[in-house]
This record gives structure tokens, C-alpha cells and sequence, in this order.
């Protein structure tokens, strides 16, 4: 077999460089052209927001001293001492933070209930009807639309201060993030179990115990797992609004100028939140790889 390399013609040759040429240039303006939008458009949106980088740098000194001034004075001769000074409150504030751990678990559980129930109308593949899908996307949108903090101000006002209503703020939130996330899953999984038990005579619930859970159940976990993270902190901010927790207590720090006690509340927030993204990470890569595996 001859297996000699044949050269193009010359006019061939310089026909497709022309060509390659022209289709270089065309990406490269195509480049431009984006960070050029890109560009004309961030100057636009900081025009709009007053974003002043000059008042920026000039008043960045007092954000750097308000850190200063929230750390404590940490010695090694009285270290001990020290750091039951700063941490003086930590009874209290532990049961507070284990009060937010709660109402971010509680809202995240009901919001995924809720976004489990929905998802499967929400989902084309899987919907009775357009309309009811349509209808179900709306709501969830509207769900996650609105911050948590809004719907905990509007329960405030309904049902009085507690943790309660931060509950249901966070489950309301997740229930709309969870069920878009949950419907894109069920979108995607493989039709042929589903049309085999429903040819079969398995009914709507037996096809989706059956044929689609198997399929989804460890996404779901693997995005529950996710939202119970961002919950945790959302929860941590809902006692600005008069909602429970740890948040409240943060908001009387700052307002009444406890500094060194603004410091020791965020450290054990960050250290939480550390913690629990640390474990749920490891969970829900578990939960991949055996999905994987399968």
C-alpha cells in the first residue's frame, strides 16, 4: 500500500489558508466584539449603581478599621483568660446557632417535600397536561423569585417574631429552587422504563417508584444536601428580620457596638458553615460516585 503523502496544489493549497485565514479573523472579531459588550455594558451597570471607585479606595481605611477593632486583644501570657472573655456569650449563642442549624434543616426538609411533590408536574416528560406543567413552573418561579428575607418580613408582619417564620421562609424559597432543579433532572432521565411499566398497566405513581426514582433519587440527595448549605446561611440572616437564631443576636452586636462579640458570632457562623460544607460535600460525592458506579 503506498502510503506516500501527496501535496495539495498550489491553488488548492492557497484556497484553503484563504479560507482558514478568514475564518481566524472572523473569531477574533467575534472576540472583540463580546468583551467589547462586555465591557460598554459593566461601565453601564456601575454608571446606573453609583459604583465610585475613587469613594471606594477613599473609604476603604474605615472598613479595614472596623476589623481591627473587632478583634480581640489576644495575649500568650492570659490566653486562656482572653478567650473566655471573647467568648463569654457561648452558651447562649450556641443554643442560638443550634436554633438556626434547626430552622435551616426544618425549611430545607419541608422545601424539598414540596419540590419533590411539584417537580414531577413541573417536568415535560412527565406532566399531564401543558397548562398544569406551565402553572407549576410559574409557582415555583415565584417561589424562588422572591428573597427569603421578603417572605420572613411578610410573615413577621402575619404571624409575629420566632423562628417559625423563618422556617417557613426558607421552605417556601427552597421548595421553588428544589423544584426547578429536581424537573431538570427528571427531564433528562432515560423514557423507555417509564413506557414499559405504563404499557404494562403500572399506574402514574407505580411508573415514577419504579421507573423514574431509581434514576433521580441520588441527584436529589446530592442537591438537597446543596441547599441544605446555602440554607444554614440564609437562616443565619434571618434573625435580622426578627425570624430567630443566631442572626438576631449578630444584629444587637452590631447595633449596639459590641465589637469583640461581632467577631466571636461570626467565627462560630464561619466555622459552622465550614463544618457542614465539609460534611455535605463528602456525602454528596458519595452519592455521585455511586451513581456512577451503577
Amino acid at each position: 500500500m503506498d502510503t506516500r503523502i501527496v501535496p495539495l496544489a498550489a491553488e488548492r493549497g492557497a484556497a484553503l489558508e484563504a479560507s482558514y485565514a478568514r475564518a481566524v479573523a472572523a473569531t477574533r472579531r467575534r472576540t472583540i466584539l463580546t468583551l467589547a459588550a462586555i465591557a460598554v455594558l459593566a461601565v453601564a451597570a456601575g454608571f446606573a449603581a453609583e459604583v465610585r471607585p475613587l469613594v471606594l479606595l477613599a473609604n476603604l481605611g474605615g472598613f479595614t478599621a472596623y476589623l481591627g477593632r473587632i478583634l480581640p486583644p489576644l495575649t500568650i501570657a492570659n490566653l486562656g483568660g482572653d478567650l473566655a472573655e471573647w467568648y463569654w456569650g457561648l452558651p447562649k449563642w450556641a443554643a442560638l446557632l443550634g436554633e438556626t442549624l434547626l430552622m435551616a434543616y426544618l425549611g430545607t426538609l419541608l422545601g424539598g417535600l414540596a419540590a419533590f411533590l411539584l417537580c414531577f408536574g413541573a417536568a415535560a416528560n412527565l406532566a399531564r397536561s401543558r397548562f398544569g406543567c406551565v402553572l407549576t413552573r410559574r409557582a415555583l418561579e415565584i417561589f424562588r423569585t422572591v428573597p427569603e428575607v421578603v417572605f420572613a418580613l411578610i410573615f413577621v408582619i402575619a404571624f409575629g417574631l420566632g423562628p417559625m417564620v423563618g422556617v417557613m421562609a426558607l421552605a417556601i424559597h427552597t421548595a421553588g429552587a428544589l423544584g426547578k432543579l429536581f424537573s431538570e433532572v427528571v427531564e433528562n432521565i432515560d423514557m423507555k422504563p417509564v413506557e414499559g411499566l405504563t404499557a404494562a398497566g403500572a399506574s402514574r405513581v407505580e411508573a415514577i417508584r419504579f421507573a423514574v426514582l431509581p434514576q433521580v433519587l441520588s441527584n436529589f440527595a446530592s442537591y438537597g444536601l446543596l441547599r441544605f448549605e446555602i440554607n444554614v446561611r440564609g437562616a443565619g440572616v434571618m434573625g435580622f428580620v426578627g425570624a430567630g437564631g443566631i442572626g438576631q443576636e449578630l444584629l444587637v452586636a452590631i447595633r449596639n457596638f459590641y465589637y469583640t462579640d461581632v467577631s466571636a458570632i461570626l467565627l462560630m457562623i464561619i466555622a459552622t458553615v465550614v463544618l457542614i460544607d465539609l460534611g455535605t460535600e463528602r456525602l454528596r460525592h458519595h452519592l455521585i460516585g455511586l451513581e456512577q458506579a451503577r
